[in-house]
């Protein structure tokens, strides 16, 4: 199988999340065990512990690391990515969100709608910037990518 069974998320040195970002946080990780594509590549002929893979996020030393398990707790692969790709689209996005969980306070519907479309497009090229990052380490579909970068600013921007 070819997927994330487990997701954890080592947020030990973050203060507390907002409770929207807390939301956030558990709808994509509900989604992305509901439903992902996760593919380890093969890599310089090794084999391919074949799936489905426990996923750590956390950040060390300043860099995003992809922490790989199987079922049985057995090693599947490790990866770190730096944080600067992912740095601008991060910080426009939350930006963004902050303006969405405004207005649906305070606006009507259609200019709701309007700043929706643009944190989904924000959220798209998040997802994007994953899965170029991704490229020789792992393969991910849109909808996982983009369940993914969710969590990624969650970790990136300490909640």
């Amino acid at each position: 199988m070819t997927k994330i069974t487990h997701i954890t998320i080592d947020d030990r040195n973050l203060p507390p999340p907002t409770p929207e970002i807390d939301q956030e946080r558990k709808v994509a990780m509900f989604d992305l065990l509901e439903d992902n594509s996760f593919v380890l590549p093969a890599r310089d002929g090794r084999e391919v512990p074949a799936g489905p893979y426990k996923l750590n996020l956390s950040i060390k030393q300043r860099r995003l690391v992809f922490d790989l398990k199987l079922e049985d707790d057995a090693p599947a692969g490790e990866f770190h990515l730096s944080l600067g790709p992912f740095r601008q689209v991060v910080k426009d996005y939350f930006q963004i969100c902050e303006s969405y969980f405004d207005a649906v306070k305070n606006l009507p519907p259609s200019q709701i709608e309007t700043i929706d479309m643009a944190r989904r497009g924000i959220h798209n090229e998040g997802a994007r910037v994953l899965q170029e990052r991704l490229e020789g380490k792992a393969d991910v579909d849109i909808d996982t990518a983009r369940r993914l970068f969710t969590l990624i600013c969650v970790l990136h921007f300490g909640g």
